[in-house]
């Protein structure tokens, strides 16, 4: 049931969160897919088990990570093994259920640049590759976030293979975890599909106030419209409240965060020297 207001952050957030289910092993990056995998395990994936790419498996967040290797986040995890072993006796041995992957620019068929902005060697260098191209070869399935208009008809640079030229050529290409490849990429303006034939990308739900048009102006391709369109979940009371708990300034943009975060610090300072 749901009786508080939801900002658009936690709206994505609890999406994502609705993609890990029970038991899942989850490979998590820093941001919304840390938070979205606390809520999916505090609610309603409790035997979900949640792994950092640094080697941090089966671990319950208390605050969000610095980095992907702060131990210092957690109430507490089963065991810890370096990157090589999440690799080697994770994701390629075939554990690996799910991963969640930010995206810098993709194409339809879910192909990724997490490498550079334009075209290589007169590029910007971004955040680069990480076990990204290992977890997308790998996982058995791959949950995909954007923040930006990353949409592109080619990409400069392929970090990560998704379904490559779309149709079978991901599977016959023999390099990958049979059925592999991304599910689902959710973004601030819907929620996109893979259409399971021709593997090309298409918009399965809009998000609250956005109308086809707005997300037709972003993608440089005919971007096919399921008939009939889908919708957000609805959140539920228990994980808008447990997300403002574990994370409050993850409840609004950046902006809004910080300015919130720094109002309250001042009135710490205040009500402190007034107490003097």
């Amino acid at each position: 049931m749901l009786t508080k207001q939801v900002t658009k952050e936690e709206l994505l957030i609890v999406t994502a969160a609705r993609q890990i289910k029970n038991g899942d092993v989850v490979a998590l990056g820093i941001g919304m897919p840390i938070l979205a995998g606390a809520v999916a395990k505090k609610t309603h994936a409790p035997e979900a088990v949640l792994l950092m790419e640094s080697g941090i498996v089966d671990f319950e967040p208390c605050v969000l990570p610095v980095n992907v290797a702060d131990a210092t986040c957690t109430r507490g995890y089963g065991y810890a093994v370096d990157l090589f072993g999440v690799f080697t006796t994770i994701a390629y041995a075939g554990y690996l259920d799910k991963a969640f992957l930010g995206v810098g620019q993709i194409d339809k068929y879910g192909n990724l640049n997490t490498s550079f902005l334009g075209t290589p060697p007169a590029a910007q260098r971004i955040t680069a590759a990480g076990g990204a191209p290992e977890f997308y070869a790998y996982a058995k399935e791959t949950i995909l976030t954007m923040k930006g208009k990353g949409f592109v008809e080619k990409l400069p640079y392929m970090t990560s293979p998704g379904y490559l030229g779309g149709g079978d050529e991901r599977e016959k290409s023999g390099r990958y975890t049979p059925g592999s490849g991304p599910s689902i990429l959710i973004t601030p303006k819907g929620i996109f599909k893979f259409h399971p034939e021709t593997r090309e990308m298409y918009l399965d739900a809009l998000f609250p106030g956005v109308g086809v048009d707005e997300v037709r102006a972003d993608i440089p391709w005919d971007l096919k419209i399921a008939d009939p369109l889908g919708s957000f979940p609805v959140p539920q009371d228990e994980e808008i409240v447990f997300l403002r708990r574990l994370s409050p300034v993850s409840s609004f943009s950046n902006t809004t965060g910080k300015e919130l975060a720094m109002a309250h610090i001042r009135k710490q300072m205040e009500e402190k020297a007034a107490g003097r």
